[in-house]
């Protein structure tokens, strides 16, 4: 029961949850942190973590208590959306053949596969990095890249791009704006 509270309170109010990680277990946060973004974009099923908010919430501490290094966070968690969505690349890689063998598995059905195939061919590049700022499809985006075909270096210099963007800016807002009265 005290996970499932935990849960709840990190995705209700994740600036109070972290100031209590931080509280309790020190330098362990960036550890913490590090999971959190790699598991929301590297786990096809676990889209619901609250990545943007996330990001926000860090850029705030480290500005207002210097609890968070800056300068160290950014690229940390930089990497844990590279090599989480590189993860859930290929996920979809593999199991895109079987995906497509089937009318329908779960919320993916073949036809969406087939439609996002053509639409990567035109947008993909966009659609990697615009992804990274629209929860869930942040989460979905790589998998279907990977399972769609998406050519694997075109797909990682858009997924680099998108990582360095999403994380970049918002955790910079959180920490400029935490500095205004």
């Amino acid at each position: 029961m005290e996970l499932l509270q935990f849960i709840l309170d990190f995705l209700g109010n994740p600036l109070l949850v972290l100031t209590e990680i931080i509280r309790d277990y020190g330098i362990y946060i960036y550890l913490f942190l590090f999971l959190v973004i790699f598991v929301e974009t590297g786990v096809v099923v676990m889209p619901f973590l609250p990545g943007d908010s996330l990001l926000f919430a860090v850029g705030l501490i480290a500005s207002t208590t210097g609890q968070i290094d800056i300068y160290t966070i950014i690229p940390l968690l930089v990497l844990a959306a590279l090599l989480g969505n590189k993860l859930n690349y290929f996920i979809g890689k593999k199991f895109g053949d079987f995906i497509q063998s089937k009318e329908r598995i779960l919320f993916l059905k073949k036809s969406h596969i087939e439609d996002t195939e053509k639409y990567f061919a035109e947008n993909g590049g966009k659609t990697v990095i615009l992804a990274r700022f629209i929860p869930i499809v942040r989460t979905i985006a790589p998998f279907v890249a990977g399972a769609g075909e998406m050519k694997y270096r075109t797909y990682l210099l858009y997924c680099i791009t998108g990582a360095f963007i999403w994380v970049t800016s918002i955790t910079l807002l959180g920490y400029f704006l935490g500095n205004i009265e």
